[in-house]
């Protein structure tokens, strides 16, 4: 019998605070049509608070998760934190949001593949499911970009966010859950998107503060070249590999990194909008959260059986995509 690791359950936190583009107006050279035109973002949420790191938002995801799926805390075998932004370099912040929503039973760690963190973690999970290994496994994507951006430089604070989503996997015997995966990378594109100081290479000094290179550095142009090329190959190719037709295609989960990134890739899986889940306007791009947090808006409108890709890109560069089917009408 043939066992495939299904999504049972999906929820999401976003934190209060809205940063709308008007807002950011006031602090850099931009305004709305400039950030709408080029994103299509027009607000985007910020985490406010003395020392609330990553795993605030995902304590509350991942609580909210286990009550909506009816799963107690000590039958998480396993959970794994996607993210760019965790609490500390060390100890995990997986460890953390385990203890903290009393997962006793469970190991966790932490998996940093810039946008795509979501996916590859995804598919790690997946295989301890489809092995037998493990029953219930939890993996969350969540970032607070918020700590790692500079608002006075134009062509990153427009668009990024914080946020959190979580899903719950489970063993699925009728042919539901994920189908197939196809990831990618690609290290030459360090030079393009990084955080240029903090780690090993450059650790934090006064000079690396005044420089401010402990900020997200983006070349703009090149990464989106790559992205636009990158996630619409990978999302073409699984289509193929699995005979998939833009007819049998319900839903494409992109990362939301930019609208004009996003429509690119739907047309060329020749896609009509309305199967393309999209919240970039709302929320911006919350990094390891954009997937989870999508599935999380659009869950209402999912249908057990539904053929769903999931696409993403991300720095380093990393790239992906996933093919599953749906396993429970949403509600």
């Amino acid at each position: 019998m043939s066992v495939n690791a299904a999504i049972t359950a999906v929820e999401g936190f976003l934190p209060d605070y809205i940063l709308t583009n008007e807002e950011l107006s006031k602090l850099v050279d931009t305004n709305d049509e400039w950030i709408t035109s080029r994103t299509g973002i027009k607000e985007r949420r910020i985490l406010k608070g003395k020392e609330k790191g990553v795993s605030v938002m995902a304590v509350e995801a991942v609580k909210q998760l286990l009550l909506k799926s009816g799963t107690r805390p000590e039958e998480i075998d396993l959970l794994i934190l996607a993210s760019v932004t965790p609490d500390y370099i060390f100890p995990a912040s997986a460890n953390i949001i385990s203890d903290k929503i009393g997962a006793v039973n469970a190991w966790s760690y932490d998996m940093n593949a810039a946008c795509s963190g979501f996916i590859y973690a995804l598919i790690t999970a997946s295989q301890f499911i489809k092995s037998g290994a493990y029953k219930k496994v939890v993996v969350v994507g969540a970032d607070k970009m918020s700590t790692i951006i500079d608002y006075h430089d134009r062509s990153t604070c427009v668009i990024f966010g914080d946020g959190c989503g979580a899903v719950l996997l489970e063993p699925n015997t009728e042919g539901l859950g994920i189908q197939d995966f196809l990831c990618r990378a690609d290290g030459s594109g360090c030079r393009h998107l990084f955080q240029k100081a903090g780690g090993s290479v450059k650790p934090p000094s006064q000079e690396t503060v005044d420089l401010k290179e402990h900020f997200v550095y983006q070349e703009g142009q090149a990464v989106f070249k790559v992205a636009v090329k990158q996630m619409a190959d990978v999302s073409v190719e699984m289509m193929k590999r699995n005979n998939l037709k833009a007819d049998d295609v319900a839903w494409l989960v992109p990362h939301q990194a930019n609208q004009r990134i996003i429509q690119a890739v739907q047309e060329r899986m020749e896609l009509p909008a309305s199967k393309v889940m999209m919240n970039i306007h709302k929320y911006g791009n919350t990094t390891c959260g954009t997937i989870p947090l999508c599935l999380w808006n659009y869950e209402s409108q999912l249908k057990k059986g539904d053929n769903i890709i999931l696409s993403s890109f991300g720095g380093g560069f990393t790239w992906g995509a996933v093919y599953l089917k749906w396993a429970y009408n949403g509600k």
